[in-house]
C-alpha cells in the first residue's frame, strides 16, 4: 500500500455503535500506518443509530467515490431494501476497484448489489441463515470470525469487527503495525478468520485458562520441536482432548496454529531484522529456508525476500 490509503466508512441509519466505534478506534492516526478516515452517510449531517446512541458525520455518499477502502458496519433491519442511491455509490466504489469491507450485518449491503454472489461470506451467527435466505447465491459461512476474498472482506458481530481490522492492518502494514494497534486496543494480537465465532459447547472455564496458557508457552519456545504430544502434556490432557478442544476454540488443529505462529514469526522478524532466511528459518522453528520459502508461498502467496522487500520499501517510505 503506497502513500496514505482513504478509507470510509459508510454509517447506514441504525447502525451499530460498537462497529463504527471498532473502525474509529483501529484506523485512527498512528505511527504504525497511514489511513485517511471517513465516515459517512447519505448526508452530512445526524444520522440515528441503535441502542440509544447516534452519530453525526461531515460527509455524504461523495466520500466514497474517493476512497481506497469502504468499510459498512453493521445496521438495523439489514433485510429492509436500501435507497437506491446508496446501492449505486457501493456499486461504483467496487466497480472502480474499491477494497469493500463489511462488519456483522453490513455484509447484508454488500449481498445486496451482487457483489458476494459467488463468494464465501459471512455475517453474525445469528443472521447467516437470513443471509444465506435471501442471497442464495452467496456462499454463507456463519461459523467463521471473518472471511478475506481479496477485495472483499466480511466478518461476524460486534468483536470479530476488530479481528477483521487488525487483519486488514497486517495485510497493508505487516505483524508489527498489527501488533502495536492490538496493543493500544487491549486487544488480541490475532485471531485467525477461520476461529469459531462461538463454542458448540462450553468449555470448562479452568481448562480454557490451561489451553491459553499452552499457547503462550508454544509461543516463546516455536524454535525447538513442538509436537501434539508435546502441547497436550504442557496442557495435561490427552492428545485427543487437545486437539478436539483446539480445534472448536481455535479454528485450527494444533500443528497448524503452530505453523501460522511461526510464519508470523518469521514475517516479524523478516521486517524488523536484517537476519538472513536460513537464520530467519532457524530462529522459528521450520528448520531451513527451502522450508520457510514453501510455507511463505502455501500460506502468503509470495517468498520471505518479496515480503522483505515489500515492507522495508513502505517503511522507508514512511520515514
Amino acid at each position: 500500500m503506497h502513500g496514505t490509503h482513504k478509507i470510509a466508512v459508510l454509517v447506514l441509519p441504525g447502525a451499530a455503535p460498537l462497529d463504527v466505534g471498532i473502525t474509529s478506534q483501529v484506523f485512527a492516526p498512528r505511527e504504525e500506518h497511514a489511513y485517511d478516515l471517513t465516515h459517512c452517510s447519505l448526508a452530512a449531517g445526524q444520522v440515528p443509530g441503535r441502542d440509544g446512541l447516534g452519530f453525526v458525520v461531515e460527509h455524504g455518499l461523495e466520500a466514497l467515490a474517493e476512497a481506497d477502502t469502504v468499510i459498512i458496519p453493521g445496521y438495523r433491519f439489514p433485510v429492509r431494501p436500501l435507497e437506491t442511491r446508496v446501492l449505486d455509490a457501493l456499486r461504483d466504489a467496487a466497480f472502480r476497484g474499491a477494497r469493500m469491507v463489511s462488519i456483522c450485518t453490513g455484509a447484508f449491503a454488500l449481498a445486496a448489489i451482487g457483489l458476494l454472489d459467488g463468494r464465501r461470506a459471512t455475517t453474525h451467527w445469528r443472521m447467516a441463515p437470513t443471509l444465506a435466505r435471501e442471497y442464495p447465491k452467496v456462499q454463507v459461512d456463519g461459523g467463521v470470525l471473518f472471511v478475506d476474498e481479496g477485495q472483499v472482506l466480511t466478518s461476524a458481530g460486534v468483536a470479530a469487527g476488530i479481528d477483521l481490522c487488525l487483519h486488514i492492518i497486517r495485510r497493508d502494514h505487516g505483524v508489527q503495525a498489527s501488533n502495536a494497534v492490538a496493543r493500544v486496543l487491549v486487544a488480541a494480537p490475532y485471531r485467525s478468520g477461520g476461529q469459531a465465532q462461538y463454542l458448540p459447547r462450553g468449555i470448562p472455564e479452568p481448562l480454557g485458562d490451561v489451553f491459553a496458557a499452552t499457547r503462550e508457552w508454544a509461543l516463546r519456545h516455536l524454535d525447538e520441536p513442538l509436537t501434539l504430544a508435546t502441547l497436550a502434556r504442557h496442557a495435561r490432557v490427552s492428545e485427543r482432548t487437545f486437539g478436539r478442544r483446539f480445534v472448536e476454540d481455535t479454528g485450527y488443529t494444533p500443528m497448524q496454529w503452530i505453523l501460522r505462529a511461526r510464519v508470523d514469526m518469521a514475517r516479524a522478524l523478516l521486517e524488523s531484522s536484517d537476519f538472513g532466511v536460513e537464520q530467519v528459518a532457524a530462529r522459528v522453528g521450520l528448520g531451513t529456508g527451502a522450508n520457510l520459502r514453501l510455507h511463505f508461498q502455501r500460506i502468503l502467496s509470495t517468498s520471505p525476500s518479496e515480503y522483505r522487500r515489500a515492507f522495508r520499501w513502505r517503511e522507508s517510505r514512511a520515514s
